[in-house]
């Protein structure tokens, strides 16, 4: 599909997800299994079965929820085993909080880029407490005019519900169709954005990097390699600069 040039659009913002477009989630993931496996070990559980079967669980897809149940039941802990074990490494889980991570390369040059033209908001989904010490652990706290936590909202305002990118929309004080939208995930970041009619730029980085097709009949604006990619174009272009990657 062929798009307008941004800067004949008259883009006036635009927004991003965090989790596998600004950085890896499996970076984040990797730690917090280590942390509940060793929750698990003070519980009686064998760290290391647990926490193969974390990842185990985690790699055949996230969208499944209850990871932490099901990699117990996995390794033969019942029903009644869950109510007295499943707190306790969630506790750990939620507590997990890295010093440091590493963006994609080229993540964070990018968006001040964009940021030194227009405003720039990120729109995440899940437990706000890990989702602004991922923030911080990135070095990215301060690199946003807004934050969107969708989960402030309600869990049931999770991407692709139109609620947090309108919320996004209004701190920023801009409308729809002159904002940007940037994220991974064709399901959220692309059907989300385009039907409330922002533009979607998909990236094919983390988990859903080679799921092929249309989100929900939605197709994606543009389609990069990385964020960082993504964001150098349309700064480029904010900046009048020709993009023929971006017609």
């Amino acid at each position: 599909m062929t798009a307008e040039p941004i800067a004949a659009c008259g883009i006036a913002a635009v927004t991003v997800d965090l989790d596998d477009t600004l950085f890896p989630q499996a970076s984040w993931l990797d730690g917090a299994w280590d942390a509940v496996a060793g929750a698990g070990e003070t519980l009686g559980l064998d760290p290391h079965m647990l926490r193969r079967s974390l990842a185990a669980i985690a790699a055949s897809g996230s969208d499944g929820g209850r990871i932490i149940d099901r990699a117990l039941a996995a390794i033969g802990c019942s029903d009644v085993d869950l109510p007295a074990l499943t707190p306790g490494l969630v506790a750990a889980f939620r507590a997990h909080a890295p010093l440091h991570l590493d963006c994609y390369s080229g993540v964070e040059a990018a968006l001040a880029l964009v940021r030194a033209q227009v405003p720039v908001a990120c729109i995440t989904d899940g437990d706000p407490h890990i989702q602004r010490s991922k923030l911080r652990a990135l070095g990215l706290a301060d690199s946003f005019d807004a934050v969107v936590f969708s989960d402030e909202i309600g869990r049931q305002f999770r991407k692709p519900h139109p609620a947090p990118f309108l919320r996004a929309l209004d701190l920023l004080g801009v409308r729809a169709h002159e904002t940007v939208h940037v994220g991974d995930r064709p399901a959220k970041d692309v059907a989300g954005p385009g039907a409330i009619g922002m533009r979607a730029v998909r990236v094919r980085t983390g988990e859903y990097a080679g799921q092929s097709g249309d989100a929900a009949g939605t197709k994606p604006w543009q389609t990069f390699d990385d964020a960082a990619r993504a964001l150098t174009a349309i700064a480029a272009l904010l900046a009048g600069e020709d993009q023929p990657a971006l017609r």
